[in-house]
Order: C-alpha cells, then sequence, then structure tokens
C-alpha cells in the first residue's frame, strides 16, 4: 500500500524542511540536497535524522534519474 497523497504533499525533510522524493516500489523518501534517505515502514514514513540512510552519489545517480523517468516530483513545491 502507499502512502495517502494528502501525507505525501506535506512531507518535507526533518533537516532541512525542504521537499523529498517518494519512490513508492523502493519504499523510501529520498533528500536529494543532502543526499540522505528516509525508510517507509509499514506505510509509515520514518523522519528520523538519527535512522536516515547516507546515500553515495552512485546512489544519488540513480535516484535522480529513477525519479526523471518516472515522472517522479518532489512533496511540494518550494
Amino acid at each position: 500500500m502507499a502512502l495517502d497523497q494528502k501525507l505525501i504533499d506535506i512531507l518535507a525533510c526533518p533537516e532541512d524542511k525542504g521537499p523529498l522524493l517518494y519512490f513508492e516500489a523502493e519504499a523510501s523518501l529520498y533528500n536529494p540536497r543532502l543526499h540522505r534517505r528516509y525508510v517507509v515502514r509499514d506505510d509509515i514514513p520514518v523522519m528520523l535524522i538519527d535512522e536516515a540512510e547516507a546515500v553515495s552519489d552512485e546512489e544519488h545517480a540513480r535516484l535522480l534519474a529513477l525519479a526523471a523517468s518516472d515522472g517522479i516530483r518532489p512533496t511540494f513545491e518550494q
């Protein structure tokens, strides 16, 4: 089950308060500015800075390419 669109529309990174990219198939939210990924467990985003995963440059490039190819847009416009 995917996150509710109303929730997605308001989710922001807890550290820089900016928008995230939601990868439903990978059950994660990604902050491309900080190269940080937040997991979604049981349809609940785990938005704790201490539990975020740092992403390598290669993974960052993969995620941005995936977002572009799949039309994934930020959770909100700044």
